[in-house]
């Protein structure tokens, strides 16, 4: 089995300068594509000369995360693909022992590697981590890494486990699950698709793991840093997305109620800190949240349709409680709250 690695850029040629060969050396027995999402700098024409093996598939604009790879996949015929961010440098083997996950496990529709820091390559990386959980709230979190807390790596995460997301720094996807629950969803246009995606794959029955013998290393930030308000503004609406389509428990409207009430704490505290622009995007957030909902509650019959009944468990586990409250940095520790 070959796997269909696909480099999402978008102006981001000094990425695929330092990233780029990394990918190209650990993945000779694979295919490599570089989607360009109507980059305006050198990408396609430094790409096309250095590394003629990689396939270029060119977009005529900016589409986002989800749009961009969405178009991309119906060029791509490897039936297991990656998804991998351009600030992406790989180790070898990576993709080889994916393939025997994918081959073993037919119900495995996604699946990440152990995602390290590239500046601090001893400790854990923010987006993913060693694998993604969901709390009772819709709050993504990781072990290895709970808000800003990040761990270091000591070979503590080296098992493999169900998740309940896969980060989308470095996601690997069956293409036929993938089609059967909608693709990925391109209103969210950035941060937090994969977990969407995800949620939906386990609705339809599907596996997400973990699988730490694969390593990458994630520099981070390369699109939108965690500084940047449109960030904020994408997480922050994109978690209400999740609540409404996803959230199939009787107390869906308690959860998103809130969900709301904290997202009012997390303004006010940007607000007292004078982020006047982060206060603001999450005001944007939720007005937009707001004239989405009919579109929102229509995605959420249609997930209903082929999700599984009973087949996820709602996590009563307050993320936010645990860490702000009671000061849990770590992982570990949270299965000894009670």
């Amino acid at each position: 089995m070959k796997i269909g690695i696909v480099i999402l850029n978008w102006n981001g040629i000094e990425l695929l300068k330092t990233y780029l060969p990394s990918v190209v050396q650990h993945s000779k027995e694979h295919v490599v594509y570089l989607a360009d999402n109507a980059s305006t700098d050198a990408s396609i024409e430094w790409t096309a000369t250095n590394y003629p093996e990689v396939k270029i598939i060119a977009m005529e604009q900016n589409l986002g995360y989800a749009g961009g790879y969405n178009t991309a996949l119906k060029s791509v015929t490897e039936e297991v693909v990656c998804l991998l961010n351009s600030d992406v440098a790989v180790t070898s083997g990576w993709c080889d022992i994916m393939v025997a996950r994918f081959e073993k496990d037919p119900k495995l529709a996604a699946c990440q590697p152990k995602i390290l820091d590239d500046k601090k390559k001893e400790f854990f990386e923010y987006a993913g981590a060693a694998g993604g959980f969901i709390d009772r709230y819709a709050y993504p979190y990781c072990r290895g890494r709970l808000f800003d807390s990040i761990e270091k790596d000591r070979g503590q995460y080296n098992d493999v486990v169900d998740l309940d997301w896969a980060s989308g720094a470095c996601l690997f996807l069956r293409k036929q699950a993938y089609l059967k629950v909608g693709r990925l969803d391109e209103d969210y246009f950035a941060h937090q698709e994969e977990v969407d995606l995800c949620w939906r794959l386990r609705h339809a029955g599907f596996v997400i793991s973990y699988e730490p013998q694969s390593v990458v290393y994630h520099l981070g930030g390369g699109t939108l840093n965690n500084l940047n308000p449109r960030k904020s503004f994408y997480n922050f609406r994109n978690c209400l997305y999740n609540i409404v389509k996803n959230d199939h428990s009787s107390l869906w409207l308690g959860v998103l109620v809130m969900r709301m009430l904290l997202d009012g704490i997390a303004a006010l505290k940007f607000l007292s800190n004078l982020k006047l622009a982060h206060f603001s995007a999450v005001l944007h957030a939720h007005f937009y949240f707001y004239m989405h909902l009919g579109s929102l509650l229509k995605k959420r019959k249609e997930i209903k349709a082929f999700a599984k009944v009973g087949q996820l468990k709602n996590n009563d586990l307050s993320i936010v409680y645990q860490h702000f409250i009671k000061g849990i940095m770590n992982y570990q520790k949270l299965g000894k709250i009670t």
